[in-house]
């Protein structure tokens, strides 16, 4: 008898789903693209699960590692996974798209990754350039669906622009498209003609107004800076902070949900956000001091996002005001972060799909209107990959 917690749930992931994938991968050789957010209801990794119930004989990594054991940034080297025995290739740095070398062993490449519902999000690149590969090798991608975790109704922001594609937004998708990473394939691959031979293996009681806390499905962080399923929900608001030299409270135990710099007035802030009668989120004066990244050692203000109603907060919306309010109070002190690469762009022009907010003083709400248009434009398109 197993000494083995077993754990239910109202949602099972695709790789629960044992009795579909297991015909697909029956006699195949199996590569797998996977971090710690690929287990199943009971928290087995599904490398493990794979690995007895398939020939898998390559694991590829994303950023942050197979095991999660990589800071955002930081090359990720080939290796032998010491549990499994698999080598492992990295799809992190210079081989972001899988060479035809890395594929060479193996029939069908699957993926078994959590998102978290954000265009920023680099995972969902990373099974672009996957699904690419795979259509130019003649190569099947299979993909263990999972939920989004801030649901699979709402659409907010604006399209990417021609010319401002980037590993953190490839496509010309909304920051937030809900739609399942499942979904999101199938919207990859007829909308932009990746046509690759696709396989979803779906879920099974999900339903599109679910948070990740509905599912029943414990949260394993997807990456060192996404702890919580509420930095999920912050997420595509303060992530328009990278791109400046204000911290988006990386270094911190609630990156995202704080935003600060050491000259900004912490009170005066949460003022004046407050003041704008934002829907679902209140702020409030903090000083944190960054253990690393931006500001690393140093006394920053600013403020705590605490969102009050999931339903009814918008955060594109509300970075958007965040932004204006604190370029306000920032003064001379603002900057736009330079260009990661001589011939690159600010990282805002990426992070935003344009060089718009870059190069005008922003109106956040005429700003937000257009962005609307665009995600309502969105939101009727995507219907049609949606399985659930």
């Amino acid at each position: 008898m197993s000494n083995k917690k077993q754990l239910t749930s109202q949602v099972t992931t695709g790789i629960d789903n044992t009795e579909v994938w297991i015909k697909v991968l029956n006699g195949k050789r199996v590569g797998l693209v996977t971090n710690p957010t690929g287990v199943n209801q009971n928290m087995r990794s599904t490398i493990d699960i794979l690995k007895e119930n398939s020939n898998l004989v390559r694991l590829y990594s994303p950023e942050h590692g197979v095991r999660g054991d990589r800071q955002a940034g930081e090359k990720v080297e080939e290796y032998i996974d010491d549990k499994s025995g698999v080598p492992v290739y990295s799809l992190y740095g210079k081989n972001k798209k899988p060479p035809k070398e890395y594929l060479e062993d193996v029939d069908i490449l699957a993926f078994d990754i959590q998102d978290v519902g954000s265009r920023l999000y680099t995972y969902i690149s990373t099974m672009s350039y996957c699904m690419q590969s795979c259509a130019k090798y003649g190569k099947t991608f299979l993909v263990f669906d999972r939920p989004n975790p801030i649901g699979g109704e709402t659409v907010e922001g604006n399209l990417i622009k021609e010319g401002f594609a980037s590993f953190v937004g490839l496509h010309p998708i909304p920051y937030r498209y809900g739609l399942t990473i499942g979904e999101l394939a199938l919207l990859f691959q007829n909308e932009f003609e990746i046509n690759c031979d696709l396989v979803v293996i779906p879920m099974k009681g999900w339903e599109r107004k679910m948070f990740y806390e509905d599912t029943g499905l414990i949260w394993v962080s997807p990456s060192p800076n996404m702890p919580t399923v509420d930095t999920a929900f912050v997420y595509n608001g303060t992530c328009l902070f990278e791109g400046t030299n204000i911290s988006e409270g990386r270094g911190t135990t609630k990156p995202f949900e704080l935003v600060g710099a050491p000259w900004l007035p912490a009170d005066g802030l949460a003022e004046l956000m407050n003041e704008k009668n934002l829907t679902g989120v209140i702020f409030r004066g903090v000083y944190f001091t960054p253990a690393f990244s931006k500001h690393e050692g140093v006394l920053c203000k600013g403020v705590q996002l605490h969102i009050t109603n999931r339903q009814s907060f918008c955060p594109v919306k509300t970075g958007i005001y965040l932004l204006e309010a604190v370029m306000e109070l920032s003064g001379k002190e603002f900057a736009f972060t330079k260009s990661y690469t001589e011939k690159g762009k600010p990282m805002i022009d990426y992070n935003t799909g344009s060089d718009y907010i870059r190069r005008h003083k922003i109106n956040p709400e005429l700003v937000y209107q257009e962005w609307c248009r665009e995600a309502e434009e969105f939101a009727y398109r995507k219907k049609k990959y949606h399985l659930y």
